[in-house]
């Protein structure tokens, strides 16, 4: 019996996929190898660490959980300059500060890795503050007063909450904060590049 279309068209089909399926096998016999030199193909763990260090992108290492009082007054000059009149607000101020490295900051030559020692070196970019707020459930003005001369000042509160806002974030410019966060970064990522192969680990920082 003469094939039909149909049926030549099937058969066609069937006689590709299986010529396909031969060469890609073939292909991915032939990328594995050994060479006729007598070498191996090998793959580049430096790059592999560097795209898996970015990966990580924005790494959160510390949270700073920070309590201030502000204390904060407005002299206001009364009589032509005879007596002076004062607004005073004392704020408890509670925020937290997030820390961390942006790893996104990466180049290429920032991650390295020895192909004899596998000993790895990354230069890490410094850390910086991501976030921080005040929490306002807990900060409240503790005290308000406003002498017999004065005025009240209706802006002097949110004066004292973004001063409030600027210290907190100033807490993790100190010493300390960042050499915790440097810590804290650095044992993350020596967990990842040994996981991937690394002897060992150094790091400078920019």
């Amino acid at each position: 019996m003469t094939p039909t279309m149909p049926q030549n068209r099937t058969l066609a089909m069937v006689v590709g996929a299986v010529v396909l399926g031969a060469l890609i096998a073939s292909g991915t016999f032939l990328l594995f190898k050994r060479d006729d030199s007598g070498g191996e193909l090998h793959s580049k763990p430096s790059n592999t660490l560097l795209v898996a260090t970015r990966d990580l992108s924005r790494l959160e290492t510390s949270e700073l959980h920070v309590e201030k009082v502000i204390d904060l007054t407005d002299t206001q000059s009364r009589l032509y300059g005879l007596v002076e009149g004062t607004d005073n607000v004392l704020l408890v101020a509670v925020g937290d500060v997030s820390m961390g490295i942006d790893l996104g900051k990466l180049g290429d030559g920032d991650v390295s890795l020895d192909d004899k020692t596998h000993a790895a070196h990354m230069k890490l970019p410094a850390p910086e503050v991501f976030s921080s707020r005040l929490d306002e459930k807990a900060t409240y003005v503790y005290s308000r007063e406003t002498s017999v001369f004065a005025k009240r000042n209706e802006q002097l509160e949110s004066r004292a909450r973004q001063e409030a806002q600027d210290t907190i974030r100033k807490q993790a410019d100190s010493p300390e904060a960042k050499d915790r966060a440097k810590k804290q970064a650095e044992k993350v990522l020596r967990e990842l590049a040994t996981s991937l192969g690394a002897s060992s680990v150094t790091f400078d920082w920019h």
